[in-house]
């Protein structure tokens, strides 16, 4: 399977706030109620905030078919070289293929003087644990995060570059 990890440009938002929204429902069943889960998204990936993501975040998407599949957004570089992947979401179907760790080494080769990739993690996320394990994150801390009145469990991971 060929595929293409470019920067996002505007004209994937509609794209990439499916994406979004069809990996959460997929992701969170069972751990985060859907309408929890539909609030978060209907804020954090409406237009605007999207286009302001575009300005000050590392964006990119990832191509098959001439189709975009999945994104990945990095924080900016910190002064000591710290970066926070602050999302990265496929179509379920398309998990599993490759997808995600090309995302990953695309931002990791942008940002350039990266020193510490930081993630984010609910705990019963397994998907996504068994990912970042797999991609060299390790677990630094565990914490209760209030989201939207639903406690998570979340995990900080640390992959170090």
């Amino acid at each position: 399977m060929s595929f293409l990890v470019r920067e996002m440009v505007s004209e994937d938002i509609e794209r990439v706030q499916d994406i979004a929204r069809q990996s959460w429902h997929a992701t969170y069943e069972g751990i985060i109620p859907r309408t929890i889960q539909d609030c978060f998204l209907d804020a954090a990936y409406d237009t605007p905030m999207m286009n302001r993501r575009l300005q000050t975040s590392n964006l990119f998407v990832v191509e098959v078919d001439d189709e975009v599949v999945g994104f990945a957004d990095f924080s900016q570089v910190d002064e000591d070289g710290k970066s926070k992947l602050r999302a990265i979401y496929l179509y379920p179907d398309r998990q599993g293929k490759g997808l995600g760790s090309a995302l990953i080494q695309k931002g990791i080769e942008v940002l350039g003087k990266l020193k510490e990739l930081i993630v984010e993690v609910e705990k019963d996320n397994m998907i996504g644990r068994k990912f970042y394990e797999a991609k060299g994150f390790e677990v630094v801390k565990e914490y209760d995060d209030n989201f939207d009145g639903h406690t998570l469990k979340t995990i900080q991971m640390i992959r170090n570059l």
